[in-house]
């Protein structure tokens, strides 16, 4: 991996100079300094202006940009500018258009108008490559490489004809031959045996459902075709080039079919766009878990926030504005949970364009306003936090997820479609966020020494070998969750035969023996005094100890929660969908038995993490509540330069960053 770090935390976010007049761009530059921004990610969205025709480039522009940057101290990301093609490509070749699954063309005028899977996109986007990173690989603003934006968030899946080749091609390195792929997905099942591989296709818009495994298989595709590309383009800068290369992944904001824990080592930084859910009160909870998520696929290194919003965003229902002070808590609670960057869409808030009310560092009111003072602000205090680049978060607790997985358990003709795959993930996330413990989202074939407690939302597709690693990590002593349908399937969709739940049926002491969903709006009770929804099942324990039952329902009397001792550790089960209080009692009890601890007592509404580098650590406090908090600490407070003796007072809305005297035991 090339090395991506200064000595400082990067901070800024896009810049498309080619939207406004020349003669802006020198206030520009005098604005960044004067907020502290130490880098920008220049050519986005610049096809159309650097290749205007096929062949023909102009580089005028971007040459004037790149030196005054770099006479004013402002470093470059450059992208390779192929995020979307120019309307030239679409006219000459119609075919690289991508289509529906009911054979809609997607036409030019918004953006990634293009099939990830042509021959065509992929020549003319690495020609371009090529050409810019020729010009720019030692131009001493550059100091990182950004390939495409957001690759498939328009466009990850295309139905059209050279999608239906290409994936026959994908389906043959996959499988080998016919009989192996006919085994996998079970084509004896209403007559789908194929014969020849021509017969194959995506699965298109079909009079019933499609066959699951395509499904399945076709979603694995698609991000394997969005990989490539950034593949490609990396290889192309790697020869070229000796600056970082990274791309901005969209983990936490809504994206379910880019499998970007595959996609990690194909790039030299982990780099993540986030934004958050306006209509939801509680989406500072959902950006730690989008902040820690992240920091799994990054492997628990460091990682750099490419964008978020410095107020409203201009995608939503409802585009709310942020709070005066929330800001600059969204983008401390993402350096706490990892990021040693910072950076916005975008520097200039546009004039003109489908985002022109996106929010920017710069509003259309100009920088004597509310957000350009908070984004000075937030500038001296990423400076002051300098020295905790480098430092990993503590965290004892991991959450497994798995994008196939979810894929999966959202799959259609399920036993309930209330059963979704982020449900249990965010209700036990939420649980641990208000208590100060920190997570690790990672997925499951990570390595799981390093934790106390492991837990295991609808994992419904599971693997042999992760099966495996769950059982050792309880029989060393650790403590698991498994909650109602995991382990389910197998990597091809195939039931797992003998009961459910399957793959963790021996680990946990039980054998299911039927699902009993229940009706929308239905609940029951539980003999513990917890009320429940959506699901209950036919359980039967086999050594497992019964925690609780139901004491109502299609099944009183029959197991719901249940814990089973194995070797040093326990595998707890979780048979339906708690209500939360009842998910906090449960968590409480996990977190008791597993002997994990919070980073620091703190009130509810106050989110506290800590990073640690070898004997040094910061404590990270985030007050999102409108009293002052009291939090025990030792140390100085890096962003006012005062001590702490054993409490530090939190103002309401504010936050704290203590240099601790002594790192408590990890």
């Amino acid at each position: 991996m090339r090395q991506w770090q200064g000595d400082r935390i990067l901070y800024g976010g896009d810049y498309n100079p080619e939207q406004w007049p020349e003669e802006t761009w020198a206030e520009d530059v005098q604005l960044m300094r004067r907020a502290g921004v130490n880098l920008v990610s220049v050519g986005i969205f610049s096809w159309a202006l650097l290749e205007p025709s096929p062949g023909r480039y102009e580089f005028g522009w971007l040459d004037r940009v790149l030196d005054l940057l770099h006479s004013g101290g402002v470093d470059v990301d450059l992208a390779t500018a192929t995020a979307s093609p120019p309307p030239w490509l679409a006219r000459n070749h119609p075919e690289t258009l991508p289509r529906r699954a009911d054979g809609t063309i997607l036409w030019p005028g918004g953006r990634q108008a293009y099939c990830p899977s042509s021959p065509i996109f992929r020549e003319r986007s690495l020609a371009l490559v090529e050409a810019i990173a020729t010009r720019y690989a030692e131009h001493p603003a550059v100091v990182m490489w950004h390939v495409s934006n957001e690759l498939g968030c328009h466009n990850v899946h295309c139905y059209c004809d050279v999608s239906a080749e290409a994936f026959r091609g994908w389906l043959r390195e996959r499988y080998g031959d016919l009989e192996r792929l006919n085994a996998a997905w079970g084509t004896a099942f209403w007559s789908q045996r194929y014969g020849d591989w021509a017969e194959i296709n995506p699965p298109r818009s079909a009079p019933t459902f499609a066959n699951p495994t395509q499904q399945l298989d076709f979603l694995r595709f698609s991000s394997d075709e969005q990989r490539a590309q950034l593949r490609a383009e990396r290889e192309v800068l790697r020869g070229l080039v000796h600056q970082p290369v990274t791309t901005n992944f969209m983990i936490g904001t809504g994206i379910k079919y880019l499998d970007y824990h595959s996609w990690a080592g194909d790039v030299d930084l982990v780099a993540n766009d986030h934004y958050l859910t306006a209509a939801d009160p509680r989406a500072h909870v959902g950006l730690a878990f989008s902040a820690d998520h992240t920091r799994g696929v990054a492997g628990g290194e460091p990682w750099l926030l490419m964008e978020h919003s410095t107020s409203a965003v201009n995608w939503q229902p409802r585009n709310v504005a942020k709070t005066p002070g929330q800001l600059r808590r969204n983008s401390l609670a993402h350096v706490a949970r990892g990021a040693d960057g910072v950076l916005f869409f975008q520097w200039r808030a546009s004039r003109a364009g489908a985002e022109k009310f996106h929010s920017a560092l710069v509003p259309h009111a100009g920088p004597e306003t509310k957000v350009f003072r908070e984004v000075c602000r937030l500038g001296a205090d990423l400076e002051a936090l300098a020295e905790i680049r480098g430092s990993r978060v503590d965290a004892q607790v991991a959450i497994l997820f798995d994008y196939e997985a979810w894929w999966g358990v959202e799959l259609d003709s399920h036993p309930s479609a209330d059963v979704t795959y982020l449900d249990r993930i965010t209700a036990l996330y939420d649980s641990l966020w208000r208590t100060g413990i920190t997570v690790d989202v990672v997925h499951p074939s990570a390595d799981l020494d390093r934790y106390r407690l492991v837990l295991v939302p609808t994992l419904y597709l599971t693997r042999d070998a992760d099966t495996a690693a769950l059982r050792r990590f309880v029989e060393s002593g650790g403590t698991a969750l498994i909650t109602y349908f995991s382990g389910i399937v197998d990597e091809n969709d195939h039931i797992r035969l003998g009961g459910y739940p399957g793959a963790f049926r021996e680990l946990l002491g039980v054998r299911t023996e039927e699902f009993f969903p229940l009706r929308e709006g239905d609940q029951v009770r539980l003999d513990d005094g917890a009320t429940a929804d959506v699901w209950t099942e036919w359980l039967h324990p086999e050594g497992a100890e019964v925690l609780a039952s139901y004491a109502d329902g299609p099944l009183p009397g029959v197991a719901a929660v249940t814990r089973h001792a194995v070797g040093a550790g326990a595998a707890w089960y979780l048979g339906t969908r708690l209500a939360q209080p009842a998910t906090d009692r449960l968590v409480a009890r996990l977190v008791a038995e597993s002997g994990v601890r919070p980073a620091a007592a703190v009130p509810a509404g106050v989110e506290v993490v800590r990073r640690r580098a070898g004997e040094r650590s910061w404590l990270f406090v985030v007050n999102h509540t409108e009293d002052a908090a009291r939090v025990a600490a030792a140390g100085v407070d890096l962003l006012t330069g005062e001590r702490c003796d054993g409490e530090l007072l939190v103002p309401a809305g504010e936050v704290a960053v203590v240099r601790e005297d002594s790192a408590p035991t990890a």
